[in-house]
């Protein structure tokens, strides 16, 4: 699985000009599910996410020392399909890295199902939908994770 997390005041989903998620204070994920993806990355991922510690307390001299769990922070989680996107021939990607719809929503779901377990608010996008991201980047702090790179 792929993740490009963003640290975010707001940031908001919307399909057809209609908000599906939306959320204060915390992270917002673009999260790719590849082919040869399993709950275990799935599981990784999450864990790895819910344990980052990317906030701060105002006035406080220390930097990034809390995790979204200890500061109490939301999560905004939209499917993104195209970070499996591959560029390396031609000018159109090939997206054969990707996991297929059936395969990708339920390792989604499950992905969603595991965060939600930390009792943050977890909003989602609308799965296999065309939306409209809007957000506020925070810092700004992003980081790009990879299931599949746990050494990186």
């Amino acid at each position: 699985m792929r993740c490009v997390l963003q640290k975010v005041a707001r940031s908001r989903v919307a399909v057809d000009d209609e908000s599906v998620g939306e959320i204060a204070d915390g992270l917002m994920l673009l999260l790719g599910v590849g082919a040869e993806d399993t709950e275990e990355d799935a599981d990784w991922l999450a864990e790895k996410i819910l344990k980052l510690r990317l906030f701060s307390d105002p006035g406080s001299e220390s930097f990034m020392e809390k995790s979204v769990v200890d500061h109490h922070g939301a999560i905004l989680v939209v499917s993104q399909f195209t970070l499996f996107g591959n560029c390396k021939k031609g000018t159109r990607p090939s997206f054969t890295g990707s996991a297929r719809p059936e395969q990708a929503t339920e390792l989604y779901e499950y992905f969603v199902t595991k965060l939600r377990e930390s009792d943050l608010r977890v909003d989602t996008g609308a799965f296999g939908e065309h939306m409209e991201i809007h957000m506020t980047c925070d810092g700004p702090v992003t980081l790009w994770l990879d299931s599949k790179q746990k050494d990186y």
